[in-house]
C-alpha cells in the first residue's frame, strides 16, 4: 500500500505525550489522596433528601499519572445507595484535567479544573437537557466538601448532592 492510500492517522507519527508534565499536573491533586469518611446527601424531586453514610477512597496508579476515586454512600441500614468511581488523567497536549466517572451502569467523560487555592476541583456533564456543575473543595479545616447541582433545560439549577467527609487514612499508593 503506497503512502498515497495510508489513512490520515497512519501517515504521521503519533505525537509522544510529555509524561513529566503529567505528573507534575497530576502532584498538584496530592491533597485528595487517602482514605475519607463521613455524610453525604441525595436532594430527589418532591422528597426529603437521602441521608447516606459517605466513604471516598482515593489513590495514584500507573505511577502517579492517573488518581482513582472511589465513592460509596450507604444507608442507614449499611446497604449501598451510590456507588461511583471516577478516574482523573492530565492531559498535557491541551493542559487540561479530564474526568471520566461510572456509576449506575452509566459513565461520563468531562474536563475538570484546579481551584485557583489548588484545594479543589470544578467540572461538570451535560447529557440532552440535563446538565450538571461539581465543585469540590478541601477546607482549611481539613474537610472534603462536594456540592453537585442540576440543571434542566431552562429551569434553574437545584441541589443534587452534598458531601462531606474528613480524611481518616492517608496512603501513597501507586
Amino acid at each position: 500500500m503506497s503512502s498515497s492510500r495510508q489513512p490520515a492517522n497512519l501517515r504521521q507519527p503519533p505525537r509522544v505525550p510529555n509524561v513529566e508534565a503529567q505528573l507534575v499536573a497530576m502532584a498538584k491533586l496530592s491533597f485528595l489522596i487517602g482514605s475519607w469518611s463521613g455524610e453525604a446527601r441525595i436532594f430527589r424531586s418532591g422528597a426529603e433528601p437521602l441521608e447516606l453514610t459517605q466513604t471516598e477512597q482515593v489513590q495514584y496508579r500507573l505511577g502517579g499519572l492517573l488518581l482513582e476515586v472511589e465513592g460509596i454512600g450507604r444507608t442507614a441500614d449499611g446497604k449501598p445507595a451510590l456507588q461511583a468511581l471516577g478516574i482523573t488523567t492530565y492531559e498535557d497536549e491541551r493542559q487540561v484535567y479530564r474526568f471520566r466517572a461510572f456509576n449506575d451502569g452509566r459513565w461520563l467523560e468531562s474536563d475538570a479544573k484546579l481551584a485557583e487555592d489548588g484545594n479543589g476541583l470544578v467540572w461538570g456533564f451535560t447529557v440532552g437537557e440535563f446538565s450538571t456543575n461539581s465543585v469540590l473543595r478541601v477546607t482549611r479545616d481539613g474537610y472534603w466538601t462536594e456540592q453537585h447541582d442540576i440543571m434542566t433545560g431552562s429551569q434553574p439549577p437545584r441541589k443534587l448532592m452534598e458531601v462531606n467527609v474528613r480524611r481518616t487514612s492517608v496512603s501513597q499508593s501507586f
